[in-house]
Protein backbone atom coordinates (compact mmCIF):
# COMPACT_ATOMS: atom_id res chain seq x y z
CA UNK A 1 0.00 0.00 0.00
CA UNK A 2 2.95 2.56 0.84
CA UNK A 3 4.97 1.37 -2.01
CA UNK A 4 1.76 2.46 -4.59
CA UNK A 5 1.05 5.48 -2.43
CA UNK A 6 4.44 6.67 -3.34
CA UNK A 7 4.38 5.95 -6.96
CA UNK A 8 1.30 8.09 -7.60
CA UNK A 9 3.37 10.88 -5.55
CA UNK A 10 5.82 10.47 -7.69
CA UNK A 11 3.57 10.17 -10.98
CA UNK A 12 1.72 13.47 -9.79
CA UNK A 13 5.20 15.73 -8.73
CA UNK A 14 6.30 14.54 -12.42
CA UNK A 15 3.39 15.92 -14.17
CA UNK A 16 3.50 19.34 -12.18
CA UNK A 17 6.84 19.50 -13.32
CA UNK A 18 5.94 18.90 -16.81
CA UNK A 19 2.98 21.32 -17.03
CA UNK A 20 5.51 24.34 -15.07
CA UNK A 21 7.64 23.40 -18.07
CA UNK A 22 5.19 23.41 -20.71
CA UNK A 23 3.74 27.20 -19.91
CA UNK A 24 7.10 28.13 -18.98
CA UNK A 25 8.75 28.04 -22.63
CA UNK A 26 8.95 31.63 -24.23
CA UNK A 27 6.78 30.27 -27.48
CA UNK A 28 3.89 28.74 -25.33
CA UNK A 29 0.51 30.32 -25.08
CA UNK A 30 -1.84 30.01 -22.71
CA UNK A 31 -4.84 28.22 -23.10
CA UNK A 32 -7.99 30.26 -24.40
CA UNK A 33 -9.81 29.13 -21.30
CA UNK A 34 -7.25 31.13 -18.88
CA UNK A 35 -7.50 34.67 -21.25
CA UNK A 36 -8.72 37.29 -19.35
CA UNK A 37 -12.80 37.97 -18.52
CA UNK A 38 -14.45 40.30 -20.54
CA UNK A 39 -15.53 43.38 -18.03
CA UNK A 40 -19.21 45.14 -18.05
CA UNK A 41 -18.94 49.02 -19.24
CA UNK A 42 -21.53 49.74 -17.12
CA UNK A 43 -20.93 48.50 -13.48
CA UNK A 44 -17.06 47.02 -14.05
CA UNK A 45 -18.20 43.32 -13.92
CA UNK A 46 -17.17 39.90 -15.39
CA UNK A 47 -19.40 39.41 -18.37
CA UNK A 48 -19.99 35.68 -18.38
CA UNK A 49 -21.14 34.08 -22.30
CA UNK A 50 -21.61 35.83 -24.94
CA UNK A 51 -24.61 37.51 -23.68
CA UNK A 52 -25.11 40.98 -22.40
CA UNK A 53 -24.62 42.17 -18.84
CA UNK A 54 -27.27 41.68 -16.16
CA UNK A 55 -26.93 45.17 -15.08
CA UNK A 56 -28.21 46.35 -18.68
CA UNK A 57 -26.03 48.29 -19.86
CA UNK A 58 -25.69 48.13 -23.77
CA UNK A 59 -22.73 46.92 -25.35
CA UNK A 60 -19.94 48.70 -27.17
Amino acid sequence: MLKIAGLMLLVLAALAVFGRVRLGLPGARRPKSLAKPRNCRGCGRPVIGKGPCVCGAPEA
